[in-house]
């Protein structure tokens, strides 16, 4: 075999047939296809050029399965005599043999290739897994009055939802929600900036309209293209019940109070799309007995077995039956 296989290949398929030369195509229709006489050939093309210029006599197609796999190629025999007619039959019987143990080797460095592949794969999202982790609260804050919960299951290995909690001075508690537009381990990685930038964002200002505004301004410059975040972020003060949110294109929470369930809406931009970006504040208070509920599209997009959406509608009624703190 020579490193002009595959180009003869390629060129020889594509060339016309021309007066006293022998078609090679037999070897891609699960015909059997004999040794080609590369000196009989009188084809316009640059493989055969390099075939003759090489010293190649004979090319035995390698064929398996109909599917031309090789070519072997041979140059003029050491006693200089032409090939016989038993020469080619034995060459026949030569390629018949060889090609399947070819394929066979082609194969198995095909799934070698593939198999280190997926290692290297796994150990990419075995990393990611263990940053998002890391990156998630340990830990829910224990405040009077009030009892607080997450949940929180990754649709892959690693996935671009993401919550968290964070102590702000005054007693106040900040609670944020996000999904990033993708799965696996880009969104990981943009979810853990997008974290950092919140937390640190957090501290130093007071609002949360402000608060995305500056998170935003940081993420769009190193925003993968066709990525983005959603992310709701509210500052609770657990002695009054007071709760002032911005939303940056999440899903809106819900709220059940003695009224019923309500929808919290503020208006604002995904972050990491577009700079200088406005989010409207809002504010409600949450009364003794009052259930909020902060999720993202994973509940809702959810299917069961019948492959029925779980739905927003179902979600709303789940919060309305819920029983609630008391």
């Amino acid at each position: 075999m020579t490193g002009l296989t595959r180009t003869f290949r390629r060129r020889l398929r594509r060339a016309p047939v021309e007066d006293g030369a022998v078609e090679a195509t037999p070897a891609t229709t699960g015909e059997e296809a004999a040794p080609i006489d590369i000196e009989a050939l009188e084809l316009d093309s640059p493989a055969l050029g390099e075939l003759k210029a090489a010293g190649i006599k004979l090319a035995v197609p390698l064929v398996s399965q109909g599917e031309l796999i090789g070519v072997l190629n041979l140059g003029p025999r050491l006693s200089e005599q032409e090939y016989s007619s038993d020469d080619r039959k034995l060459l026949d019987n030569l390629a018949a043999q060889a090609a399947p143990a070819l394929r066979v080797g082609q194969l198995v460095r095909q799934q070698q290739a593939e198999a280190a592949t997926r290692q290297r794969f796994e150990q990419e999202l075995e990393v990611a897994k263990l940053i998002q982790q890391n990156f998630l609260p340990k830990q829910l804050p224990e405040l009077s009055g009030w009892q607080v919960s997450a949940y929180y299951r990754p649709a892959r290995e690693v996935g671009g939802d993401f919550y968290d909690v964070i102590p702000l001075p005054e007693g106040k508690v900040g609670f944020v929600v996000g999904d990033v537009t993708d799965k696996g381990v880009p969104a990981a990685l943009v979810m853990a900036a997008t974290r950092s930038v919140l937390r640190a964002s957090a501290q130093r200002l007071v609002d949360p309209g402000e608060t995305l505004e500056r998170v935003n301004e940081h993420l769009c410059p190193d925003m993968p293209e066709k990525m983005f975040v959603t992310c709701l972020y509210g500052v609770l003060d657990p002695e009054t019940g007071h709760f002032r949110f911005a939303n940056a294109g999440h899903d809106l929470p819900y709220v059940k109070t003695a009224n019923g369930v309500v929808e919290l809406r503020a208006r604002g931009m995904p972050l990491g799309l577009m700079p200088g970006m406005p989010y409207e504040e809002k504010e409600t208070v949450l009364q003794p007995g009052d259930s909020l509920l902060l999720h993202s599209d994973g509940v809702v997009e959810a299917h069961d077995p019948e492959g029925a959406m779980f739905g927003f509608p179902r979600l709303k009624q789940c919060v309305a039956d819920y029983p609630g703190g008391g």
